[in-house]
């Protein structure tokens, strides 16, 4: 990957810069634009997906399996283009199910979470053949009732709400009250009584959290888990086949965070798995990923359409904003607004800078793109790119807000 980046954000070297433009898999962002007949997008570099999968591949022991989280980016080309790179699917929904199944991946690959599945949702998973990631005892007991409408016995796998939290994380999942998994003391409680129910228990699911760059967080929350992993394989009334240890694994969105460093959280894997050798032999384990595998490779574009001052402050109005990027404007989860790596992708060399604050097109002050940062003197019809875009974009933002166009995608 070229060295060569933006003056505000060098360490955003995944992308090229030729001739002070910025490339996606070789096309400048104009260039792209031509192609979809669109002025905002999001594009995504298959090679920095690759490259991403790869870096899991070397640091993380291969008995460790790699799932990809449909949930991060379900667009059809990014899902298809990870179904052979990855070894199974978890999805989060009816619909990323099918966008599961029609890739070809194997149903026992699927798993299926989340809570509030309703009815519908459940009769799918059962009739695909997919595992069912259980939220609460009420799911399991609706899961037992709708599984004798079909002629499959459902696949479950008991998601569990440890005690502990994986600390550092940007969404903590478990310890405490939380309205995803079943209790572990409840979990343990249940085990005794899954024998006798019309059911195939398949194993377990622990997911802790999510965007994490700490590495002694992530090895500290996997010790958790494998002594957690093996204190239920041991109540269990007979041996699971899978169990789903999470994932967490962040990268870098803001000035000052370090990018997740994978070699001693991979060394720590391999210390457990053999301190656990007898307890988990002969049990799948996999992590769970999806902003890790396909954030980086993403870019949202959009063009400047007016340029104007006001007492004092300089700012570029785009033809898109929250409305097809929600994470960016810090509306999707953000306590204090900072600012994602951001860049003038036609003047990526240009040293003349200027203070500017970017908005886009909606009559909300919340439509914020990048709040007085010196990036390169731009002017109407320049491209604003925002880097670490590839995952949880359009199907996290509200596209309809305003009745503006809905944003276009491309994997290239």
């Amino acid at each position: 990957m070229s060295s060569i980046s933006s003056p505000r954000h060098e360490q955003m070297s995944q992308f090229k810069v030729e001739q002070g433009q910025l490339l996606a898999a070789g096309y400048s962002m104009s260039e792209i634009s031509q192609l979809l007949n669109r002025p905002a997008f999001y594009v995504y570099d298959r090679s920095v997906i690759n490259q991403q999968v790869a870096s899991f591949r070397q640091h993380i022991p291969a008995r460790v399996k790699l799932h990809y989280a449909v949930k991060a980016n379900p667009y059809w080309p990014v899902v298809e283009h990870l179904k052979p790179l990855v070894d199974g699917f978890d999805v989060a929904s009816q619909k990323e199910m099918l966008l599961a199944l029609q890739s070809g991946m194997p149903v026992a690959n699927i798993s299926f979470a989340g809570p509030g599945k309703g009815d519908s949702d459940i009769l799918s998973a059962i009739i695909a053949g997919v595992t069912l990631n259980v939220e609460s005892l009420g799911e399991l007991q609706r899961i037992c009732t709708l599984g004798a409408q079909t002629r499959n016995t459902p696949q479950v796998a008991l998601r569990v709400n440890p005690a502990f939290e994986l600390k550092a994380s940007g969404m903590k999942m478990t310890g405490g009250a939380k309205p995803f998994g079943i209790d572990e003391e409840q979990v343990l409680q249940l085990l005794a009584d899954i024998a006798g129910m019309p059911v195939k228990f398949r194993g377990f699911h622990i997911y802790c959290g999510s965007q994490n760059l700490k590495p002694e967080s992530l090895i500290e929350a996997h010790q958790h888990t494998f002594a957690l992993a093996a204190k239920l394989v041991a109540a269990c009334p007979y041996r699971p086949e899978m169990i789903n240890l999470g994932g967490g694994f962040g990268i870098p969105y803001f000035a000052g965070e370090r990018r997740l460093d994978l070699a001693p959280v991979g060394a720590s894997l391999q210390q457990l798995l053999q301190q656990y050798d007898t307890e988990l032999a002969n049990i799948e384990l996999v992590i769970e990923l999806g902003r890790y595998l396909v954030a980086e490779a993403g870019l949202y574009a959009c063009q400047v359409v007016d340029k104007k001052h006001s007492r004092g402050t300089t700012y570029l109005v785009c033809n898109g904003g929250l409305n097809h990027h929600l994470a960016n404007s810090g509306n999707f989860g953000q306590v204090i607004r900072k600012n994602y790596p951001v860049a003038i992708a036609n003047r990526m060399v240009q040293t003349d800078l200027e203070l500017v604050t970017i908005v886009g097109p909606l009559c909300t002050p919340l439509d914020i793109l990048a709040d007085r940062m010196n990036l390169p003197q731009a002017d109407v019809g320049d491209w604003v790119v925002v880097y670490q875009s590839g995952a949880y974009g359009p199907t996290a933002s509200p596209q309809d807000f305003l009745g503006h166009r809905p944003v276009s995608e491309i994997l290239i």
